[in-house]
This record gives structure tokens, C-alpha cells and sequence, in this order.
């Protein structure tokens, strides 16, 4: 063992296809706590070949902060150092030894690097700080869903960020998310005053084409005393434009994506869905002029409310069209080939150009 006793802790169900990667980047860990709330795969049997401590429990009705809390409980209580680490996540190495070098006795929680979505080259697209390392004691996880880990102790708590500690996430996109709508609705019932929590609603609302909803949902949100996060505030305004636009309410879209811009001017986000909208109203001037705001803003937020469209090729590939539908076709060709140049295996964007290159050809000719 060294300075630390360190465990880490997780539920699982049906994971099995994960069970090695997952077991191998946690190798140095001092203990290994699973929570099997009912597979039907062979998870459990991997999980114990691979030395890891498993108690079989299903959780009715399901909650996520219940099945966390129990799997918490399985770690000693002797122990310096909880990770609560999914089974489509991974800890890169060297995470022991920053820990060691950093955490302190006085220490309640972490800070660190977790990368939730990444191209297939292993580079992160949505990078964000999360928070799931922490001492044993004098935490608890609430919310039936979106759960968050909080704090119980007396006095302030004790934080720090490590930057040397990451956390890639591989999730299993064939898994299902039915169970979210149901279990926020209830999380909202319990704790109407959540403004987190009220977001979160409405933007699900927003996944399922409830878009009434999630317009009214988010409103709501937009006018809780709690709600001052600006990014988050921005990012309900965005989805109330997005709402309008899949309803055609055109003009209030437009209101709302302003809006946002003028909430949160140093995201990106807003400027380039106001540029997908005007897109599609075939208003190519403003495409441009929103692409290029968008691209004044150097620095990428580091929070989840980050779009990958704000940080791929979008910006380039939108401005390429809309220079090419101006009579602009070098401007055109000019940042198609920016857009290649960020994804060059996209053919859609090569055939971009070609056609682009073959107008520009029978234009001089």
C-alpha cells in the first residue's frame, strides 16, 4: 500500500465487454467495490476472475444516487480515498502517483480532467472538470438521476483540481435512455427549487421533440433565484431557440439565440447555432457574420456545456456554402478547405470542393 488507501467503487450492469480495459486502469488501486444491480451477461464472472470485490443487488424502483449510495457502502471504512469510476471509463495512468503527491489529510474532494467524448483517434471533442474523487466519509449521492456526490460534512469543504488526473469515457451507445425522463420528472418533484435539475428536465424535454415543453421547462428554469451560471443560463436560452426553430417559429428563434449570445458573448455555442439557423433561411450573409463572431473566441470553455459543432469542422464547412452561394467561390473554396483539412475523410466535403473547383473552372472559362 502506499500513502493512501485507495479504492475504487462503481455500479455495473451488463457491462462485460468493458470488464478488462476498465480492471487494468485501475490496477493500482488498493481495493476494487462493484455493485452488480442485476446483469444477465457475464459481468460478475469477469469482475471476479479479475480480483474485484462484487455484491449482486438489484435496486426497485431504480435510482441512480440509491445504487451509488449502496455501492459506497461496500468500501471500508477505513479507507483515505474513494473513485467512483464507471465501468465506460477509464483512468489514464499515472493517476496514483498524482494523487499521492497532491491529496492531503485535510482533503474532501478532486477536481480533474474527464474527457466524455472523444474522435476516433483518442483526442478529446468535449472535455469538462469532474468531481468524483473524495475521502470516505461525510458524503452522500443525491437525485434519482444526474446525480451528484454532496458533501455532509461541517464547515467548508475542502477541494483541489489535479490536472495531471484524467478520465476517458467510452459509452455504450446501444444502452438505452428511457429511464432519464421519468426519473428527472421525479427529481424535479422532489426538489422543484433545483435549478440543475430543472435544466436538465427541459433538455431532455428538448431530446424527445417535446418541444413545448421543454420551451416552458426551460423558462422556468431561466427564472429560478439560483439559476446565475451563466453558461448553463446561455445554454437554456439556446435550447428554447432550438425548440423554436423545430417548431418553425423562426423570429422567436432568432430572439432567443440573441439572447444567449448576450447571456454568455465568450461561448461559441450560440453564435454557431444562430449560423445553422440562418443556414437554413438561406440568409447568407448572416451565416457568415455569426461564423466569424464564433471564431473570435479562442479559448473552449471547460464545462460539459460545450457543443461539438462549436470546435469541429461546422464553422468552416458553413461558411464555405455560404461564400460559395454568394458568388464568392475562392472565399469558398478557401475554408472548404480548412473544413478538409480538420476532417479529411469526410467525402461529402471532398465533393465540396470539386464541384467548387469545376464551377470556379467554367466561371473563368
Amino acid at each position: 500500500m502506499g500513502k493512501y488507501k485507495i479504492c475504487v467503487y462503481a455500479i455495473a450492469k451488463n457491462e462485460a465487454k468493458f470488464v478488462n480495459r476498465w480492471v487494468q486502469s485501475i490496477k493500482d488501486a488498493d481495493m476494487v467495490f462493484v455493485l452488480d444491480t442485476g446483469s444477465t451477461d457475464n459481468t460478475v464472472q469477469l469482475l471476479k476472475e479479475n480480483g474485484v470485490n462484487v455484491t449482486v443487488k438489484e435496486i426497485k424502483p431504480w435510482r441512480f444516487d440509491v445504487a451509488r449510495n449502496e455501492s459506497l457502502k461496500l468500501v471500508p471504512e477505513d479507507a483515505d480515498i474513494c473513485i467512483c469510476l464507471d465501468l465506460d471509463e477509464v483512468m489514464l495512468p499515472g493517476w496514483r502517483k498524482a494523487l499521492e503527491e497532491k491529496w492531503q489529510k485535510d482533503t474532501n474532494r478532486i477536481f480533474y480532467n474527464y474527457n466524455w467524448n472523444l474522435d476516433e483517434n483518442d483526442n478529446p471533442k468535449v472535455s469538462f472538470y469532474i468531481e468524483k474523487i473524495h475521502a470516505r466519509h461525510n458524503y452522500k449521492w443525491t437525485h434519482p438521476v444526474h446525480e451528484i456526490l454532496t458533501y455532509l460534512g461541517d464547515g467548508a469543504e475542502n477541494k483541489l483540481v489535479i490536472e495531471d488526473i484524467c478520465v476517458n469515457h467510452y459509452p455504450d451507445n446501444t444502452k438505452s435512455r428511457g429511464s432519464y425522463l421519468p426519473l428527472l420528472e421525479m427529481s424535479v418533484d422532489e426538489d422543484p427549487d433545483d435549478d440543475r435539475n430543472m435544466h436538465y428536465l427541459g433538455r431532455e424535454y428538448m431530446y424527445y421533440g417535446r418541444f413545448e415543453d421543454c420551451i416552458r421547462t426551460l423558462k422556468k428554469h431561466l427564472g429560478m433565484k439560483k439559476a446565475t451560471w451563466k453558461d448553463e443560463r446561455c445554454a437554456s436560452m439556446r435550447f428554447i431557440g432550438r425548440s423554436y426553430k423545430n417548431l418553425e417559429k423562426f423570429d422567436d428563434a432568432i430572439t432567443w439565440y440573441e439572447k444567449a449570445i448576450e447571456e454568455a458573448p465568450y461561448l461559441r455555442d450560440s453564435y454557431v447555432e444562430l449560423a445553422l439557423l440562418y443556414y437554413q433561411l438561406e440568409k447568407y450573409d448572416k451565416v457568415i457574420e455569426y461564423c466569424d463572431k464564433a471564431l473570435e473566441i479562442k479559448d473552449k470553455a471547460k464545462s460539459y456545456i460545450n457543443e461539438i459543432f462549436s470546435w469541429d469542422n461546422t464553422i468552416f464547412d458553413l461558411k464555405s456554402i455560404a461564400y460559395y452561394y454568394l458568388g464568392d467561390i475562392d472565399k469558398a473554396i478557401e475554408n472548404v478547405d480548412v473544413a478538409i483539412e480538420m476532417n479529411p475523410s469526410d467525402e461529402r466535403l471532398i465533393n465540396n470542393k470539386k464541384f467548387m473547383e469545376d464551377s470556379r473552372k467554367q466561371k473563368d472559362n
